[in-house]
């Protein structure tokens, strides 16, 4: 994963597909140089595409394209980033050489977006800030050592339906512990050059690996495809297969975690910087400008978001004290927060209940989703909770794309660690944000849009990403899904949560706010628990600028919105909104609302 692209889709003037009536026309020349402009342009696009696809063979996997499935890639070595840097380089110039003029609109659409795109990427590969995504390759959010048993636990990407796609993991294993290697190497490098994690990261991810380390094979993740053989795998193979797995765990995979374990541990932890913002590493200011722009696809300072989040945190605290007084409940607004989070009413039983609840939600939304949207997705989408061995480091719930031809499912995921902590006032605002029309309607509609070049369908950015199921959440109103005052709640301590991100994570990384403090902050301006509060903190930490994305995304999309409402009137419909927001796949917000300007304008 490059810098750019750490925190992972047909409207018909906006279509991205060639315009079929020319090859029932004799061309004029304007048509061939604009044809040929067009052609010259997504072959760019395949080939670097494909290109990218050998380099990291992960991506692909998550397609559902096999062709790589027997590695992971190279994830962190110096290597890995400068053949990115030198494809980034090649494609921009490439790009340059189209004439941009004798495309139509929708090509210029593409056209823009892979600039953007390429551009955005070759800013982060350059040597100051990629000096230090080097050195800081995994934390307890993102990384390998909790992403890929997953994948090869059967629950992931990656198949498990012939002799074939088991032999693969085993190779896939052995690339495994090569990048454990490759990470502990940039540690190391980092640590000489006084780049460095944070001690709380470091601990966090010390615990995951225990909770690895401490089960048998046969009980870890790694062993659910040697318990699900399928029925076209015979005795004699199950027999093979079942031993040379065993080989591999006890021989690559375990001595690998335990290795970065070891490492952590023993060397780095020590090592590691107290101060939990990037204020306090080398280069660290710099480097969170740099993520701030590459999150939210917008240039703004840390201060600019630090006061929109404070602004948008005092507008949703009085539509607090609004619910407040329609619940009846006779206290301060502080009171009111202690109440939701710990009255046995709103906690559920079990993690069956809180996923029943879930479904429940599932089947109102989509009962209602014809009204709001022309078109869904081909993929399904089902509903799990969080292994345990990653609970407990979990958001409350996230989504996992299927794949493009709808053959493996979308997954909600919901966390049932510490389940007091939990409350069924926020089930709704939360499927609706990573399930429906959320996460599951963008990302699937974009993948399943074979009208789109690839890195339309597959890429995107945080902002547009994060900033549509957060507009999706909102769509609850309209939708009559937040019948009672407590769901109504639960909507906006979601919406609460994503304008605190704005202050707190400014807060922690340009003025110096410590863990305590940031957790204090949202406790004392929301509803959230201690659990969650704390993994939200401890995500900023180590994630910094992501999570900003969603509270830009969401105004952006709701003020285009409103504009369009507003000037085309009776002409407006919400179902051709949503489908120009979502028909070109996940566009930067400065693309976005040139792209709805200009269909207001042709619509009018």
């Amino acid at each position: 994963m490059t810098p750019a692209a750490r925190l992972i889709l047909s409207a018909s003037l906006f279509s991205l597909a060639p315009c079929a009536s020319l090859a029932a026309q004799t061309p004029a020349p304007a048509a061939l140089a604009q044809a040929s402009a067009h052609d010259r342009l997504f072959e760019l696009f395949k080939e670097s595409d494909e290109a990218s696809l050998k380099r990291n063979p992960l991506q692909a996997l998550f397609r559902g394209d096999l062709r790589y499935a027997d590695r992971l890639g190279d994830l962190f070595s110096d290597a890995h980033y400068q053949a990115e840097k030198a494809a980034a380089e090649h494609d921009l110039a490439a790009l340059h050489t189209i004439p941009r003029d004798r495309l139509n609109a929708t090509d210029k659409i593409a056209y823009d977006v892979f600039q953007y795109q390429t551009e955005d990427q070759l800013r982060g590969l350059q040597p100051d800030l990629l000096e230090i995504s080097e050195a800081l390759p995994m934390n307890h959010f993102f990384g390998i050592h909790t992403e890929y048993p997953t994948i090869a636990g059967g629950q992931g990407a990656a198949p498990f339906r012939t002799v074939q796609d088991y032999e693969n993991n085993l190779k896939r294993n052995r690339d495994f512990a090569a990048n454990v290697d490759e990470a502990i190497r940039q540690w190391k490098k980092g640590e000489a050059e006084g780049i460095v994690d944070t001690k709380l990261t470091v601990r966090n991810m010390i615990e995951q690996l225990d909770n690895q380390l401490k089960l048998k094979p046969e009980d870890s993740p790694y062993w659910g495809p040697i318990k699900a053989f399928p029925a076209s795998i015979g005795p004699a193979d199950r027999t093979r297969l079942t031993s040379e797995y065993r080989e591999s765990l006890t021989s690559t995979v375990y001595p690998a975690l335990q290795r970065m374990r070891d490492f952590l541990s023993q060397e780095y932890l020590a090592h590691a910087r107290e101060g939990a913002g990037l204020m306090y590493m080398k280069g660290g200011d710099k480097y969170y400008r740099y993520l701030i722009e590459s999150t939210t696809t917008e240039a703004l300072a840390p201060a600019q978001v630090h006061q929109l989040g404070l602004n948008e945190v005092a507008r949703i605290t009085k539509e607090f004290e609004q619910v407040k007084r329609q619940v009846g409940f006779k206290g301060t607004l502080h009171q009111f927060f202690d109440y939701m989070r710990t009255s046995p009413k709103f906690q559920p039983k079990s993690k069956e209940e809180l996923e029943q609840g879930f479904a429940t939600v599932k089947r109102k939304v989509e009962a209602k989703v014809p009204l709001f949207f022309s078109r869904t997705p081909k993929a399904g989408l089902v509903i799990r909770s969080y292994p345990p061995y990653r609970e407990k480091f979990e958001a409350g719930g996230s989504y996992e794309q299927g794949t493009p031809d709808g053959s493996r499912p979308g997954t909600f995921y919901f966390n049932a660690y510490n389940l007091p902590s939990r409350s069924t006032w926020e089930e709704t605002t939360l499927f609706m944000h990573e399930g429906e029309p959320g996460h599951h309607f963008q990302i699937s509609l974009a993948q399943e849009n074979t009208a789109l070049p690839a890195f339309m369908r597959f890429g995107g950015n945080t902002a547009y990403v994060e900033g549509w199921a957060l507009y999706a959440e909102s769509l609850g109103y309209p939708m009559g899904m937040y019948t009672d005052p407590y769901q109504r709640f639960g909507n906006l301590n979601d919406e609460m949560l994503r304008a605190m991100r704005l202050v707190v994570d400014t807060g922690i990384h340009s003025k110096g706010w410590t863990r305590e403090q940031s957790i204090k902050y949202m406790l004392d301006n929301s509803g959230e628990s201690v659990t969650d509060a704390t993994a939200e903190v401890e995500r900023y930490i180590a994630i910094p600028s992501q999570a900003l994305a969603y509270k830009i995304g969401q105004l952006t999309i709701s003020r285009l919105r409103d504009q369009a409402k507003a000037e085309l009137g009776p002409k407006f419909d919400i179902r051709d909104y949503h489908a120009q927001v979502l028909d070109t796949g996940a566009l930067p917000l400065p693309i976005l609302e040139k792209k709805i300007d200009d269909w207001v304008a042709a619509k009018r």
